[in-house]
């Protein structure tokens, strides 16, 4: 597989989490709910990985650029 190709299917990646919509946001909260957390547990889990997702996303960019 090519460098460019790599990079191409990291943007797909990384655009899918662009397009996150509240439905899949209170989906994602109700499923951590029903897995044994409390509302305020399942809503911190949800606000922490969308916080790494976008920190990790652009040092991801970042480091594809300066490469």
């Amino acid at each position: 597989m090519s460098l460019n190709r790599v990079i191409l299917d990291r943007a797909s990646e990384q655009d899918a989490f662009d397009d996150v919509t509240e439905e899949e946001i209170i989906f994602l909260w109700q499923s951590l709910k029903s897995s044994g957390l409390s509302g305020d547990e399942a809503w911190h889990a949800v606000v922490t990985g969308i916080a790494l997702d976008m920190a990790f996303a652009r040092s991801k960019t970042t480091k594809q650029i300066d490469h």
